[in-house]
């Protein structure tokens, strides 16, 4: 997999079908379906539960707000993703183009997915630090290797963005 500016875009080459995979499920990823923890993850009170008035008006007036946000940026990352769709050759490997224009949603999308993802899973901070586990035995350890991923991805498009400037 290379990573690298290409005209007014970002593109990763030579990305292969099981990261390919992992980027499909981006928008999927990041909603916090049926998961209670990842639903308060999201959409953190800005108070502790006693300021019941300021946690109120957070639910009613930031809250459906920020879903609209989150719901915009999954939507941009979903048709970007439509590159991916390489079905002449399902396990080739293939190039994702992400406009410039695009990297907010995608920094946004990327990072509401790993805060689903850490929540629903209850990663410890350790697991989430310790970068040399390798080993993909369950669904949880996938979960964690994703989190990860999409990390680096942010990573990279936060470094690409700040030598734009």
């Amino acid at each position: 997999m290379e990573i690298c500016r290409q005209d007014q875009a970002l593109e990763i080459r030579e990305l292969d079908p099981f990261l390919a995979e992992l980027l499909r499920q981006v928008p999927e990823s990041a909603q916090p379906n049926d998961s209670p923890a990842a639903e308060e993850r999201l959409f953190s009170a800005p108070a502790a539960p006693e300021e019941k008035d300021l946690c109120s008006e957070w639910k009613v007036y930031v809250v459906p707000e920020l879903r609209r946000l989150f719901q915009s940026a999954t939507e941009t990352v979903r048709q970007d993703l439509q590159q991916l769709q390489c079905t002449d050759k399902p396990f080739a490997n293939c190039t994702l183009r992400i406009p410039l224009a695009h990297t907010d949603a995608w920094l946004s999308a990327l990072n509401q997915a790993r805060l689903a993802i850490a929540a629903t899973y209850q990663f410890s901070d350790h697991e989430l630090c310790d970068h040399y586990r390798s080993p993909l035995g369950s669904r949880r350890d996938l979960s964690l290797f994703q989190v990860n991923f999409y990390g680096f991805l942010q990573e990279f498009i936060l470094r690409e963005m700040e030598g734009n400037t």
